[in-house]
């Protein structure tokens, strides 16, 4: 099992190039990074963590630029997004900007993604709120045309677009993976139709493993192998016996969580988490 970090990257808190060259010091093998382009200050939306918005959610960098930085000052350490709130993001431009940061790192990119919670900030890009996971969809499958032939075309009720061609096409084939994020029956019989795994959140009140069986189950009913489904475990406890249990059902990364904090503060608790890394 591998084991990475997740964090917000913002502009008062370690950078990116500083943090991907601590992690791949240390041996961790990935960083994931969210996604937010604003905050309305309408903030009409509440928070589903319950309680005022953090501070980070208003500072994040543009994910795929902060991972652009990180790829560039390591070699080895896989960058990923989770999540990216595809439904806010063009399709054409976001799978060009996905295969040229794959391309340019070596094959070293994953896809984390959602379809987003904060409807404010999705009106904001003239994203209805009850049409996101239609979006999401579309536009999934659209980059996956785009990726993988020679000249692509998409149509659909939210994209649309005649044959292009569209180059570089990613390093890893036929495109990079693609996780999507949510613990519903809904979200698992999305990733087994069209993703290449799964990345649960972490939660006091949610059992992975459980999860993990009722992903099985709807793979089985509908024909896919378990085996093509990678899960990613998302803000995972930095707990030996709980990442144990993880390695033994055959997840295939945990992501521990950093708050954004500055340097001082994050290189100990890296320090720390490196220790489990040897079990």
């Amino acid at each position: 099992m591998h084991l990475g970090v997740y964090m917000f990257p913002t502009d008062y808190s370690i950078q990116p190039v500083e943090l991907a060259t601590a992690l791949e010091e240390r041996g961790f093998e990935s960083l994931f990074v969210p996604e937010h382009t604003h905050i309305p200050v309408s903030r009409r939306t509440p928070w589903p963590g319950g309680g005022p918005l953090p501070k980070e959610y208003y500072h994040t960098h543009d994910p795929l630029v902060a991972l652009s930085f990180a790829a560039a000052a390591t070699k080895k350490l896989t960058v990923g997004t989770s999540i990216a709130l595809l439904p806010q993001r063009d399709a054409i431009v976001t799978a060009k900007a996905i295969a040229s940061l794959d391309m340019l790192s070596g094959g070293r990119f994953v896809l984390g993604l959602g379809a987003g919670w904060n409807q404010d900030e999705m009106e904001n890009h003239g994203v209805v709120y009850e049409d996101r996971f239609k979006q999401m969809e579309e536009k999934i499958q659209a980059m996956q045309a785009i990726w993988t032939q020679e000249q692509a075309s998409f149509y659909g009720d939210h994209v649309n677009f005649g044959p292009l061609w569209s180059y570089p096409k990613p390093l890893q084939k036929p495109h990079p993976p693609i996780l999507l994020g949510g613990e519903t029956k809904y979200t698992m019989r999305r990733i087994v139709k069209y993703c290449d795994g799964w990345l649960p959140r972490a939660r006091d009140n949610y059992d992975v493993l459980a999860g993990m069986s009722q992903l099985s189950q709807i793979a089985a009913e509908e024909g896919r192998d378990m085996s093509t489904v990678q899960v990613n475990v998302f803000g995972a406890r930095s707990d030996a016996g709980v990442l144990k249990s993880y390695r033994d059902a055959g997840i295939t990364r945990s992501i521990l969580p950093l708050p954004s904090e500055t340097a001082d503060k994050i290189l100990p608790r890296l320090d720390k988490y490196a220790a489990l890394l040897r079990g």
